[in-house]
């Protein structure tokens, strides 16, 4: 190996060895842009899943009402608040032959936060009324505690 080549050899890998890895300080800067973007985005996504288990609250009351309409269909008359939203699944004794269900395919689930759907007939505005409490479990309460209604 000529001299010529042995020095651009030796260029090459002193060049080499400074382009190694990242700095202490190179990182730092990508860690403290990665948790502004956590900072920035984490609280809009927690946002969002309290909107989807009202949606999916509302979408459950939905269901019972149309399994409530084919019951009062078939027996004539919805179900008593003793009674309840178990009607759906079993037959009471005061329904009598023209009971046509099971009106659910599963069970009646509880709401998204763990509570059961209160079922009240009469209700305040109608022939029945179903109520999820909302996240608290309380009666009342605003934005996900809120409760959340039928009709």
């Amino acid at each position: 190996m000529s001299k010529t080549q042995c020095r651009k050899q030796c260029k090459k890998q002193s060049g080499q060895r400074h382009a190694r890895g990242f700095t202490l300080l190179e990182l730092l800067v990508v860690i403290v842009i990665i948790g502004l973007l956590a900072a920035y985005v984490g609280p809009k996504y927690f946002s969002q899943l309290g909107k989807s288990e009202v949606t999916v609250a509302k979408a459950q009351i939905e269901a019972f009402e149309k399994s409530l309409d084919t019951y009062r269909l078939d027996v004539g008359r919805y179900p008593t608040t003793e009674e309840g939203l178990a009607a759906l699944l079993a037959a009471p004794a005061t329904a009598g032959a023209k009971w046509n269900g099971p009106y659910l395919k599963k069970g009646v689930p509880p709401d998204p936060w763990g509570q059961p759907y209160q079922y009240k007939a009469p209700g305040t505005r109608g022939d029945y009324e179903i109520t999820s409490l909302g996240k608290d479990g309380q009666p009342g309460g605003t934005a996900d505690n809120a409760d959340i209604t039928s009709q």
